[in-house]
């Protein structure tokens, strides 16, 4: 590893020809040594050696919740993360009796603490380890299907290696196109439970108007527990647990952030594509992504529709809806980002002078040449299937049949050796399975997922003939949508059932009469096919994009630019300063106050902050928490860190590593950074500790929680 980080240091480059701003980038803690002096200079006042160090504060009190980030708060295992990363919890809890999705939620006692959705996790990281080595050994000379088979068998045995420690969750991921490959260990707890979450007049305040927009007012957090059995160990639900003793928590930091201020941001983002190609590029921001935004449109509005006027309904699909809404908006997002910074031209231009340094030396164009025309040949081998793939995955719209879909493919999977079968359905896998089928009782609605099927089966349908399924359109002929639902044969839609068909095998699928797993037999051959088909290009690309990835390693340390690998899940960490900036002529001053939430109060809907609230704010009644600076509650602020999705929930931390907040969102303008960051717009939105901390205390009373975070009420 140190040899990796003194060598290869100057290989991780960005291979764009304007210089890298200090802002930019999300860095693995491995790569702490070669951006350390550049974070000192920006402001860090702790040692940057602690940051590339995953047995040391802060990033071992750095978790994941499995699709957002999170951090201890606590010797007691409290979670902090964003609302809306706990929202399915809420939502899965709720019922109109109890709805604490608007009313929000607060255990009096560790006893009153509830289960949140079933799946739910909390992962602490542990390891990330480069395995680049294990995972190509005997891939260089293989192709395609081969090659991808070689790979994959080389994580499978990975991973398995990783989880023979107990309650482990490890997996193996790629960097820089393949070039690279990582492994990433984490503890796997299993019970995780509820303990505090604001009203929904708080935690998502403004709603989908404000989503993406500045000025923000929203109070964008909440708190899990984790628990753990007796003895330590990870353990499912059960009354005997007891809080988890995490090796390190945040200190919450007694003073808050100022106008340019040094931060920094710990978490897991998803995925960005900064990497990818300019005809990429053109193929998403051009046709791709103008479809997806049309259809998410389409389908929110008529999820609002169906579920207007019922409660019980509108609960189920809050999750789904929220997710729906927010995708769609940063879809538009990126579109405007792209134009204004004319993204496609500047990311044609980069690569056009790439493109030059291989064809300027013979050599090297003799060693990548080939590589990047096959890789042309592939993506634009790609591109033109992806319209078609879109479509086709409207058929995911019903629920019944995606969980038929998942329950025979479990079957026929359960037939081979556990070290066979497909990622997803191994013996790893089955607690997920099984709390994706719970889920379902809570998030369904029979006569809803039959109009949204409807509906995705119209588009589907829009395709020609021979870009479209013909096992399902088979098995469709003469048979209408209502037929499914109310098929007395109809198994799928209780829960007891559901969870029955895990443990069944393939010759019981193939005999039953239930109509969705009719369908999913009957075109589970032509979908294995078509996977097959993708595995085969799957090991083409990668060993095509890995050796153009070699190239621009190479091309970017002739430049001595610092480079980062796209996001993919895995810890990051990435830092920047407190700052507004100015748009259009206006001036956004980097911190909203408790004033604007008043202002913006109307008692209803997407803008109806909690009574008391709004009582304290126009008494002033701040307490300690009002920043001297601003004579007034600080609600959010910008900065310049670089996120994308899954950073939601990620801690933000001062100099000295103490905790100022949580990053929660970016602006709309700026989510273009997904694919190119642009220092002039890109922003994120932090929610500010100190407003946290003020509505736990004097608008919802969560003193026993602030007690043991070691904050002092007044």
């Amino acid at each position: 590893m140190k040899k990796f980080l003194l060598a290869g240091a100057s290989a991780l480059m960005l291979s764009t020809p304007a210089a890298v701003m200090a802002d930019e980038g999300m860095w693995l803690p491995s790569q702490t040594g070669a951006i350390a002096d550049a974070m000192k200079q920006a402001g860090l006042e702790l040692d940057p050696a602690t940051l590339g160090d995953l047995q040391r504060p802060p990033l071992t009190a750095i978790a994941s919740l499995g699709g957002c980030s999170a951090a201890f708060l606590s010797p007691e295992g409290l979670v902090a993360t964003n609302h809306h990363c706990v929202a399915g919890s809420l939502q899965y809890n709720s019922s109109p009796e109890n709805d604490y999705l608007t009313n929000g939620f607060l255990a009096a006692t560790l006893a009153d603490e509830i289960p949140a959705a079933p799946g739910s996790r909390v992962y602490v990281i542990e390891d990330l380890r480069d395995v680049s080595a294990a995972m190509l050994k005997g891939a260089d000379k293989l192709e395609g299907r081969a090659r991808y088979d070689r790979l994959q068998a080389n994580r499978t045995a990975l991973i398995e290696a990783c989880e023979k420690q107990a309650n482990r969750r490890c997996d193996v991921r790629a960097y820089f196109g393949g070039q690279q490959y990582w492994l990433q260990q984490q503890l796997e707890i299993k019970d995780v439970r509820l303990a505090y979450a604001p009203a929904a007049g708080v935690g998502n305040f403004g709603g989908e108007k404000d989503n993406w927009m500045w000025p923000r007012h929203t109070g964008d957090f909440a708190f899990y527990r984790a628990y753990v059995a007796p003895d330590g160990s990870s353990a499912a639900f059960s009354k005997d647990n007891v809080p988890f003793k995490p090796k390190a928590f945040l200190p919450i930091a007694k003073t808050g952030v100022k106008e340019g201020d040094f931060i920094m941001v710990a978490g897991f983002p998803g995925t960005t594509e900064r990497l990818r190609l300019a005809e990429e590029a053109r193929f998403y921001y051009e046709e791709l992504y103008p479809y997806q935004q049309n259809m998410l449109t389409e389908y929110g509005d008529l999820i609002d529709a169906l579920t207007a006027g019922n409660q019980a309904a509108t609960i189920a699909y809050a999750a789904t809806l929220q997710g729906i809404e927010n995708y769609e908006k940063k879809i538009a997002g990126q579109l405007a980002g792209a134009d204004a910074i004319s993204l496609v031209e500047k990311k044609q231009a980069e690569e056009a002078g790439f493109r030059d340094w291989i064809k300027a030396d013979p050599k090297r164009e003799a060693q990548y040449g080939a590589a990047l025309t096959e890789l042309d040949k592939l993506i634009a081998e790609s591109n033109s299937e992806a319209l078609a793939d879109a479509k086709r995955g409207m058929l995911g719209r019903s629920q019944m049949y995606g969980a038929a879909r998942q329950l025979y493919r479990w079957a026929n999977e359960q037939a081979k050796p556990d070290k066979d079968r497909e990622p997803g359905y191994q013996e790893r896998d089955r607690a997920f399975m099984t709390q994706g089928m719970q889920r379902i009782e809570r998030r369904y609605v029979a006569e809803i997922d039959q109009a949204l099927w409807e509906d995705g089966l119209a588009e589907y349908r829009t395709l020609p003939a021979d870009q479209r399924i013909e096992s399902f359109d088979a098995f469709m002929e003469g048979r209408d949508v209502a037929s499914f639902y109310s098929a007395p044969t109809l198994t799928l839609d209780d829960t007891a059932e559901r969870l029955a068909w895990m443990d069944k095998p393939v010759f019981e699928f193939q005999a039953s009469s239930d109509p969705f797993i009719q369908l999913a037999v009957a075109t589970y051959d032509e979908a294995m096919a078509d996977e097959a088909e993708g595995k085969e290009r799957s090991g083409h690309v990668q060993k095509a994009r890995s050796k153009v990835m070699e190239a621009r390693l190479a091309y970017a340390a002739s430049q001595g630019k610092t480079m980062y690998p796209d996001a993919n899940g895995s810890l990051r960490f990435t830092y920047g300063k407190v700052t507004g900036k100015a748009v259009d002529g206006q001036i956004w001053t980097p911190f909203t106050t408790a004033e604007g939430i008043v202002t913006k109060h109307t008692g209803r809907g997407e803008f109806d902050a909690p009574d008391k609230m709004i009582e304290l704010i126009k008494a002033k009644d701040y307490g300690q928490y009002a920043a001297p600076e601003l004579g007034t509650l600080p609600v959010d602020y910008l900065s310049t860190v670089d996120i994308t999705n899954g950073n939601s929930g990620s801690s933000t931390l001062n100099a000295r590593g103490e905790f100022v907040g949580l990053a929660f969102d970016g602006t709309i303008e700026g989510v273009v950074s997904d694919w190119m960051y642009d220092p002039a717009i890109n922003r994120t939105i932090h929610v500010d500790s100190r407003f946290m901390l003020w509505t736990m205390e004097k608008v919802d009373g969560a003193d026993r929680l602030l007690k043991e975070m070691g904050v002092a009420a007044e």
